[in-house]
């Protein structure tokens, strides 16, 4: 993983071996500050984590940006991600007039630009193949239909290849949701109890299920499916390495501040699609988080601008995320 997403790390709780030594999945919770991490008594590895800090922007499609050692997306794009074994996959696509610039970018799980991989795409009937243009970076520019319905990205590793096609939004261009993303972040803060449901991978066969509360100012409990569970309340917090364990109370040196956004930045924010959670309207919206750096889709209900929904791409991360409880989430006290 990056060094520079340690630096936005919150307080990690736990960490579970899943199935190799090698791999350890983290339960999490984000913390608005940026420094070390401080770790349970059973962490191996710290989570991903996020900021309350940060500024959400968007940007009028115009030349992309050089390509640097990560991946990025260029500047304007539309962006989509997925989780392939342990690569990060993401398509940015910037439409000028009649023709579109696609940006493949593939991540490994060491958080590498993937180099060496043949890569086609097609934004209309014709696909065509995206030159390598840095670590990880696949460029092609093509001309566009006024309305395209799909795109295909073909990746070829080895003797395989992987075919991902991409519905795109009704609307083309897609419209900016800059500002629907910066009401969300808004709603986030102002929540004085939230609780949700997180899956998190590092690949397809290492995950682990957690359930969590957070509570303002500073209040935060999750267990996971295996039983091992974590609370922080203020200055305290108390760990737990099993269902059946006992509790160890320690020091909490980081200050959490919660409740808080996951991303710490958003760029080239863009409504996806309108839809419907439990009857109410919302709108789905993908973004790049440089800061972290990952690739993110939230669906935001219209009227509250509360996030119900989350999934975020980035090295050895694959996250999940339903949100419920908004304000009304079960208290936060200390273990008995």
């Amino acid at each position: 993983m990056p060094s520079s997403i340690y630096t936005k790390l919150g307080a990690a709780f736990a960490a579970l071996a899943a199935g190799a030594a090698a791999v350890t999945i983290a339960a999490q919770v984000l913390n608005s500050t940026l420094g070390t991490p401080v770790a349970s008594p059973s962490s191996t590895v710290p989570a991903q984590g996020g900021s309350s800090g940060g500024t959400t922007t968007t940007s009028s499609p115009r030349p992309p940006r050089a390509p640097s050692a990560f991946p990025a997306p260029p500047t304007g794009a539309t962006v989509f991600s997925r989780e392939e074994g342990d690569d990060v996959v993401a398509l940015g696509i910037v439409s000028t007039g009649r023709r579109a610039l696609l940006q493949v970018s593939i991540l490994n799980g060491q958080g590498h630009g993937a180099t060496g991989r043949v890569v086609r795409v097609a934004l209309g009937s014709r696909t065509v193949a995206a030159a390598p243009c840095g670590p990880g970076c696949y460029r092609v520019s093509v001309a566009a239909p006024s309305r395209p319905k799909a795109a295909v990205v073909v990746v070829g590793r080895g003797s395989g290849a992987t075919v991902w096609r991409i519905s795109l939004p009704a609307h083309w261009p897609s419209p900016s949701a800059a500002g629907l993303i910066r009401q969300a972040g808004a709603a986030w803060r102002a929540l004085t109890s939230l609780a949700y449901h997180d899956h998190l991978a590092s690949d397809p066969t290492h995950a682990v299920a957690s359930d969590w509360r957070v509570a303002a100012p500073d209040k935060a409990s999750y267990v996971t499916s295996a039983g091992t569970a974590g609370i922080v309340i203020g200055g305290e917090r108390w760990d737990r390495s099993g269902a059946h364990a006992a509790w160890v109370k320690s020091a909490q040196t980081l200050t959490i501040h919660q409740p808080v956004p996951f991303w710490t930045s958003a760029t080239d924010a863009h409504v996806l699609r309108h839809t419907t959670v439990n009857g109410r309207a919302a709108d789905v919206v993908s973004f790049f988080d440089p800061g972290t750096p990952a690739w993110f889709e939230v669906t935001v209900e219209t009227g509250t601008k509360h996030t119900v929904e989350l999934f975020m791409n980035t090295t050895a991360h694959f996250m999940h995320d339903t949100y419920s409880a908004f304000d009304s989430a079960a208290s936060i006290m200390p273990p008995k």
